[in-house]
């Protein structure tokens, strides 16, 4: 009896186990790197949405705090205290790093998007910004406050 027809059936046996192994480590492969995308994309999704949480925090709590800064604005204009002013402005300062923006606007045309007319009043210019009756602001380029405002209304003569 031939040896080697004996081992030829073992030999090819062996070989498609083989094949059938390296295809279930390809397969284990390719499921480990996706679970691992996964898990990853999983990671930068809960880390945006937890910065965009500490945003609407932050832009929740700046909304609340705006009235105050409006106070403190007219206070400094009927109280001539230097301590009050160096405290705004610190205040705003503040603010301002924090990413709150205030809205120029005065001298502007009106815009209906960053502000609220509340009064026209004659003027030399069409439909523009004469008085800001209350400060609008920004925070991360997104508007949270409108500006109130007095806009001018260009008079004819006839």
């Amino acid at each position: 009896m031939d040896k080697t027809k004996i081992k030829k059936p073992i030999i090819d046996k062996s070989v498609q186990e083989m094949e059938s192994l390296k295809q279930q480590i390809d397969e284990y492969k390719n499921k480990y790197l996706r679970a691992l995308a996964d898990y990853q994309n999983l990671e930068k999704r809960i880390s945006d949405e937890r910065f965009e949480l500490i945003k609407m925090a932050n832009k929740n709590l700046l909304v609340k705090i705006l009235p105050f800064l409006d106070n403190l604005e007219k206070a400094e204009i009927f109280v001539k205290d230097q301590g009050l002013k160096f405290s705004k402005d610190h205040f705003l300062q503040i603010l301002k790093e924090a990413g709150l923006e205030e809205i120029e606007i005065i001298n502007k045309d009106f815009d209906p998007i960053s502000a609220e007319a509340i009064e026209i009043i004659p003027g030399k210019e069409e439909n523009k910004v004469v008085e800001v009756l209350r400060k609008g602001y920004k925070f991360e380029d997104k508007i949270i406050r409108v500006a109130q405002v007095k806009v001018s209304k260009k008079i004819v003569n006839t």
